[in-house]
């Protein structure tokens, strides 16, 4: 009997996921514990693995397509059991069409199709064999691109096998790229690459099929925003127009942190293999700070302001088209070392795409170091349900004055974001003016 398909529920709070890729085609033999389709929900990506063996019937959702949990996405079973056309549950939605084998044919059979068959029309799917698109998926050959040699121009593993002995020959380009060149009917031996190593992209075959004349204005190019991007639009959306911001900001002197990192380089390392970082001296100090001022340590939930008991900071972290937050737990238990570890681990899973949903969630506290940038300062947006966040800017050497004689130092710019309606102007400021003073004089914090 076939089993269906579920998008899983990863969280309390999940309500959708959003569909990235799947693993496996129609047709496809599944074997359990292979990923079989990858998604996206609270800023990660998380490969759901198969939990029954068997032959992948039906897919009801493309990529790109957000579905709510514990939505029926597809069925495993046997070959030829019957399933639904469109997905259980949802009324009036059509889904995928299923493309159906058909059975082998005679050598006669495949003559007399039409040679103008394996011209796929825009939007068709391309119509192959189970092996032709194994050996093309596992060959990065788009099928779109392979003349087929079965009736009504169906792919057999052949005509991947004859297509892939002749590529080698033809001019580098993305599959895109051949895409385009193939509706503008456009030779791509003609066309210079602007890629990696002179491959072609599209925007080459474009340039080639429609040249513009020099005082044409260039084409705004659109992309569809990313699972990703979508999640990052909402959130700072909602909590730039829900949360009042005020910003306040204030200069640190950064010469004693600038010698207790020196000092403590090469114990840290000798004990982790990491270096200490700035940013693991700051998440050590915003940790005694927020002790010692409960009432930044704070979220909204309803009418209530919730204090938190524990210090839990995420670390904003770049990653390819987008931000992730993954969080340190228990920041004020933890010491330089075991921050620093922390930190590393984190960021590197984070720009691998491999966190757990545990390590980004629970965060009281955000922090968003650009100091690796040409920025002083800037007004970070509240990572809610957190009540406050601070924005780090770059340590550089400014003249200032030091008992009434000017001197240079390393200087560095904090700016804390907070929540107008969780907390006033005083008591965040005492907290900026705390943490001034614990960087100011860091060897505190190994006491």
């Amino acid at each position: 009997m076939a089993k269906e398909i579920f998008m899983p529920k990863l969280s309390s709070t999940m309500a959708v996921g959003t569909l990235l890729q799947w693993f496996k085609e129609e047709g496809d033999t599944v074997e359990i514990g292979e990923p079989l389709f990858e998604i996206m929900t609270d800023k990660i990506n998380i490969e759901v693995e198969a939990y029954d063996p068997g032959v992948l019937l039906k897919k009801y959702f493309d990529v790109d397509a957000e579905v709510p949990v514990n939505q029926i996405i597809g069925y495993i079973g046997e070959a030829g059991e019957n399933v639904p056309d469109s997905s259980p549950g949802i009324s009036g939605e059509e889904a995928p069409a299923e493309e159906k084998e058909e059975a082998p044919v005679s050598a006669s059979e495949q003559q007399a199709a039409p040679a103008s068959a394996g011209v796929v029309q825009d939007g068709e799917k391309p119509r192959a064999t189970p092996a032709a698109r194994r050996l093309a998926r596992t060959n990065n050959v788009e099928l779109v691109f392979i003349q087929g040699s079965g009736p009504k121009g169906r792919v057999h593993k052949k005509d991947v096998v004859a297509h892939l002995e002749t590529a080698s020959a033809a001019p580098k380009a993305t599959p895109l790229a051949r895409k385009v060149a193939l509706a503008e009917q456009v030779d791509l031996s003609a066309v210079s690459g602007s890629g990696v190593n002179g491959k072609i992209v599209k925007g080459d075959v474009v340039s080639a099929a429609a040249p513009k004349p020099a005082a044409t204005p260039a084409i705004s190019q659109r992309k569809k925003m990313s699972g990703m991007r979508k999640v990052i639009a909402d959130r700072m959306s909602k909590s730039a127009y829900t949360a009042p911001h005020v910003t306040l900001t204030t200069e640190v002197e950064m010469t004693k942190v600038k010698e207790l990192r020196a000092a403590l380089l090469p114990v840290i390392e000798k004990q982790t293999g990491f270096r200490v970082s700035f940013t693991d001296i700051l998440v050590k100090a915003v940790g005694a700070a927020l002790a010692r001022h409960p009432q930044v340590n704070v979220s909204i939930e309803g009418d209530e302001i919730v204090f938190h008991n524990e210090v839990n900071i995420g670390l904003a972290v770049a990653v390819q088209d987008g931000l992730m937050v993954p969080v340190i737990k228990d920041v004020l238990s933890k010491g330089l070392a075991e921050l620093t570890k922390d930190a590393k681990d984190i960021g590197k899973r984070a720009r691998e795409n491999k966190l757990l949903p545990d390590q980004m969630k629970g965060s009281t506290f955000t922090i968003s170091n650009l100091g690796m940038y040409a920025v002083d300062a800037f007004t970070p947006i509240i990572n809610q349900p957190e009540s406050a966040i601070l924005g780090v800017g770059r340590i550089q050497d400014k003249p200032v004055a030091i008992n009434g004689a000017l001197d240079i130092r390393p200087m560095m710019t904090l700016s804390l974001s907070f929540d107008h309606r969780a907390m006033d102007g005083a008591p965040a400021a005492a907290f900026l003016t705390e943490l001034k003073q614990i960087l100011e004089n860091p060897f505190e914090l190994l006491v």
